[in-house]
């Protein structure tokens, strides 16, 4: 009898959450981590100067907070520490002209801002939230549920039954509209439009993306609902609280456990996993890997006695990921002092963006893989939620740049050398970086004088740190519906299972996909016995 009776590979939130699940439901848990710390894209760190603690990737919790996976887990999580801080302003966008829009946790605030934007905005965006309050059952379903499922063809049935199987068609056509022309055709003020338009980037879509605009009303729903938390006291809470909960359970974590391979036995079954130093460790039950496709497929698979199935084979090198991100942080001596007035300083996460045609602009020009003259700029005020980030007085901003290319062709302003290799270099970090710097200047009263320390990640950063973040991209692979859904992360993809008998693939590159709500670990947990 073997000591486990699943060894987990990954600790990001989707392997935390599958180890949790079935650790909760009695089951002896191996989690398997390469690096020296837990917690893939959530770590907390002193990386600016003494006493400011920096969520260094990952840090808005809504998607964590609305999940299947709090719900199961949160008290738990709770009763070892686990704190979020939230604010009534959860986001909004300040314009290149100054302009401003910020969305509130308060239906009636909101009504009557939209409606000063624009006269019908406040009204538009009340049906809007009230249609997805009304779709929210189903359209959360199909996210976030199992999608080869009896489950959800019951689901799908019932709706058919309910709506007219005209009526449903309609709903599955409206649900693969673009963004663009959602806001275009929604909302008349270009403030309001600049408001949601940066949201798809978070997503890991464009403006013009199929689908997006059904992302645009799930997060604004979301946001409007629940806000934007973060941990108090750092995103390492939350993976300390994970830590406790799933020792306490019984299960066994280890850092620096670099898994090479996975071990099948005589007939195929995934039998345990072989480190990089030779150690041989079993699982009675099954592997779960919390890795890319490449990286489950093109490695840990790479000494198995069976050929890939060409679909398979197919799908790994048609598979492809997305733009890169760039992060920044700061550590301030004062809180920001917001031309656009005192509100915006509450505000837990701004984009500053020229609107929706910036976006739009910025997404293309990275995808062509130049480097956007005029980047989508995501502000994260942590202190403003939480002052124990920082000293007394002191703040830290948090900044998210999620046009950044995996591969630079050039610069769209025409002003920065790029490599010829097309590789970032530690010194276009930092001129690029200074190109933000110029933009939240323009918006900052005095910002200059206020830094102590800024601290600048490229994509090729990102992903030295993290290798499920191929080419610095944060989303495990382009979010594309051609690439989504129950086609991720391939074409012949059936939930969480691999061609291999108790081997299971969960993370950003399976379904339901990226973000912190621990979806994939969630399902598969909820799947095995």
């Amino acid at each position: 009898m073997t000591a486990h009776d699943y060894i987990v590979v990954g600790s990001g939130i989707n392997a935390l959450v599958a180890a949790a699940m079935l650790g909760k439901k009695g089951k002896k848990v191996l989690l398997l981590e390469r690096n020296d710390r837990l917690g893939g894209c959530l770590r907390t760190e002193e990386i600016t100067a003494p006493g400011f603690r920096h969520d260094v990737m990952a840090t808005t919790m809504v998607l964590f907070l609305t999940s299947p996976a709090y719900a199961a887990l949160g008290k738990d999580l709770e009763a070892r520490g686990l704190e979020f801080a939230h604010a009534d302003l959860p986001t909004g966008v300040v314009l290149a002209d100054g302009r401003h829009a910020i969305l509130s946790k308060d239906r009636k605030a909101n009504i009557a801002a939209f409606d000063a934007l624009a006269e019908g905005d406040g009204k538009s965006f009340a049906c809007e939230m009230d249609r997805m309050g009304a779709d929210a059952p189903f359209m959360f379903s199909l996210l976030g549920g199992s999608l080869w499922s009896g489950g959800i063809f019951k689901i799908v049935l019932k709706e058919a039954w309910k709506r007219g199987p005209r009526n449903l068609a309609a709903w599955f056509a409206e649900a693969l509209v673009n963004g663009r022309h959602h806001l275009e055709t929604t909302y008349q003020s270009d403030v309001m439009r600049g408001l949601f338009a940066p949201w798809v980037l978070h997503c890991g879509l464009n403006p013009e993306s199929t689908y997006s605009a059904a992302m645009l009303r799930v997060i604004g729903f979301a946001i409007e609902l629940a806000g934007c938390p973060i941990v108090k006291g750092g995103a390492e809470n939350l993976v300390k609280a994970f830590t406790q909960l799933i020792t306490d359970q019984g299960g066994t974590i280890r850092t620096g456990a670099d898994v090479d391979a996975i071990l099948e036995d005589h007939k195929g079954q995934a039998t345990g996993v072989k480190l990089a130093d030779g150690e041989v460790l079993e699982a009675g039950k099954g592997v779960i890997a919390s890795v890319t496709p490449n990286q489950l497929y093109g490695h840990l698979l790479k000494g198995s006695s069976r050929p890939l199935p060409s679909d398979i084979a197919d799908g790994l090198r048609a598979y492809r990921y997305g733009k890169g991100d760039m992060q920044i942080h700061y550590a301030l001596k004062s809180p920001p002092r917001w031309k656009g007035g005192e509100d915006l300083s509450k505000v837990a996460l701004l984009h500053l963006t020229p609107g929706l045609n910036g976006v739009s602009r910025a997404a293309n020009e990275c995808d062509r893989g130049m480097l956007p003259a005029v980047p989508t700029i995501c502000v994260g005020q942590p202190t403003a939620l939480d002052p124990s980030r920082a000293p007394e007085g002191q703040a830290i901003l948090w900044l998210q740049l999620p046009e950044a290319p995996r591969h630079i062709e050039g610069d769209a302003a025409g002003e920065l050398a790029t490599p010829a290799d097309g590789r970032w270099t530690d010194e276009l970090r930092e001129h690029y970086a200074d190109r933000v710097e110029r933009i939240l200047a323009q918006h900052i009263e005095g910002f200059a004088e206020t830094i102590i320390a800024r601290k600048a990640y490229s994509p090729a950063d990102l992903e030295s740190m993290n290798m499920n973040l191929v080419g610095g991209d944060p989303y495990g692979g382009f979010c594309g519906v051609d690439q989504f859904f129950i086609w991720r992360p391939f074409k012949s993809s059936v939930n969480h299972r691999t061609h291999v008998p108790g081997l299971y693939h969960i993370g950003a590159s399976t379904h339901p996909g990226p973000g912190l709500g621990g979806g994939s670990g969630m399902l598969l947990a909820a799947s095995l016995k």
